[in-house]
Parts: C-alpha cells; sequence; structure tokens
C-alpha cells in the first residue's frame, strides 16, 4: 500500500483561519497530500479566495450545507470518490499542524503501522497568556471518558472510515462517535509520541461543553452500552474537570500539560 494523505477541511466565514491552515500546509516538508475543502458559502471573501487558489486542492466547493459535520461528511466522500487516498486527516480552518514535519512524521509511521486504523497524537493549545503548551493524548482505551485527542491530531485510515459518515444529530460530539465507530470494531489504534496539530481555541466544543457532555452520554448509551448510573458518573467527572479548569486554571495546568516540545518531528 502506498500511502498518501488527504487532508480535509472545512470552513464557513472564517476566511483567516483558512489563510493560516493553507499556510501550515504549504510550509510541510512533504506535499504529497490532497487538500479537500468545503467552503458553506461564506460571504468574507472564502470562496473568492479559493476559486484563485483552485490549484492547490484535489477538490474544492462553496455552496450552502447543512452545518459542520454535514460538511464533513461531503469532504469525506469527496476524498474517497475523488482521491487515491490511503489516510484522512480533518483540519478545520484555523487549526494548524504542529510542525513543518507532521505530514512527513505521519506518512512514515502509517507505512510502518499499516493495518492502524487510527493513529493519533499530542497538541499543541495555546494558554490565555499566550504561552503554546502540551496537551497529552490519553490512550484511546480510555475513549469512554470522551475524546482522547483533539480531532486534528487524528488520522484515520482510509478502508476503516469508508462506511461511515458524521453524525448530524449531533451539533458537537459528532466527531466523539465518529472516532468510536472506528475503536468499536476492533482495529488497531496508534498513539504516535509527536504533537500533530495546534489546535485553534474557542471552537463550538469548547463555546458549548455542557452540550457537548450530554450528546456524549447519548453516544456511550447507544454505541458502548452505558446505563443511567454509568453515564452519570462520567458526566460528573467531567464537570469536575471542567470546573477546575475555569477556576483552578494552574492546578489544571498541572496535571493536564506540559511544556511544548516538538524535537520527535525533528
Amino acid at each position: 500500500m502506498t500511502v498518501r494523505l488527504a487532508i480535509l477541511t472545512v470552513v464557513r466565514n472564517d476566511l483567516a483561519g483558512l489563510i493560516a491552515t493553507h499556510g501550515s500546509l504549504r510550509e510541510q516538508t512533504s506535499q504529497r497530500f490532497d487538500w479537500i475543502v468545503v467552503d458553506g458559502a461564506s460571504t468574507d471573501g472564502t470562496a473568492e479566495w479559493l476559486a484563485e487558489h483552485a490549484r492547490e486542492t484535489a477538490w474544492c466547493r462553496s455552496a450552502p450545507d447543512g452545518g459542520i459535520y454535514d460538511a464533513m461528511n461531503i469532504a469525506l466522500e469527496a476524498a474517497l470518490e475523488g482521491t487515491a487516498a490511503s489516510h484522512l486527516l480533518f483540519l478545520n480552518a484555523g487549526d494548524r499542524l504542529a510542525g513543518p514535519f507532521v505530514l512527513d512524521h505521519l506518512e512514515r509511521l502509517a507505512g510502518c503501522e499499516r493495518d492502524a486504523d487510527l493513529i493519533y497524537g499530542h497538541a499543541h493549545e495555546r494558554m490565555p497568556d499566550g504561552r503554546v503548551m502540551v496537551k497529552r493524548a490519553r490512550s484511546h482505551r480510555w475513549a469512554a471518558l470522551g475524546m482522547f485527542t483533539h480531532h486534528q491530531a487524528m488520522l484515520y485510515r482510509r478502508g476503516a472510515v469508508a462506511d461511515l459518515r458524521f453524525d448530524s444529530r449531533f451539533a458537537v460530539a459528532a466527531d466523539y462517535a465518529f472516532t468510536l465507530g472506528v475503536l468499536s470494531r476492533g482495529g488497531r489504534a496508534v498513539l504516535s509520541p509527536c504533537c500533530l496539530c495546534e489546535f485553534a481555541p474557542n471552537g463550538r466544543s469548547q463555546r458549548q461543553p455542557d452540550l457537548g457532555r450530554r450528546e456524549q452520554c447519548t453516544i456511550r448509551s447507544e454505541l458502548l452500552g452505558y446505563g443511567i448510573l454509568g453515564n452519570a458518573t462520567l458526566f460528573g467527572l467531567q464537570c469536575l474537570t471542567l470546573t477546575i479548569r475555569r477556576h483552578v486554571p494552574r492546578l489544571y495546568e498541572k496535571f493536564r500539560f506540559r511544556p511544548s516540545d516538538t524535537s520527535c518531528l525533528l
């Protein structure tokens, strides 16, 4: 199997974020990837920018859609139907890769771990004071607790997601359901020792954490068979974690973050 990546980006009225994501892709030492862009009928110049850069995308469109997860489904179908990519990475407008060697690293790792359905890694996250810290991924074996790393730090094998789609019932946690759908089939998941993405703050999951936790309860019930007691316990733990992050941020940072380090990509 020849490893080739597809980078799937969705955007709506965030031209500055799209340009930042584009810049991150252009600085990669490996340019062996297909860039798929789905724009939800932006009115801020995004469509015009995409038209000017059409040669840099394998496929793009600017048209109304049903929201972020509908757009991600459109991007997924475009990648499956229109590219020969073996692996897929969702990198939305505003998100960046953690350094110029990330795609090169993922190509090599995917080539070594050919039967892995999911490759995931750590993430950079910007603190309110401007510092960039490492948010380490949890093991995928603890997926019942919620997303174990940022979605932008997950590389999916094409065959593992060919018949999966994002569930539009969920406004915040459809990426969690999608990832559990991959893991529930028993495929291998491999943790990279490296940071793979720089997460753009103030995304929907951060703006609507309560909705996200409620959706995760539904997803755990449907995909993992969790009952009321199990869901209530995990919901309480998530609420406690969010309370600590909001009100005692230094304590949360001590246990959840590490100083930035990209040495494994050099």
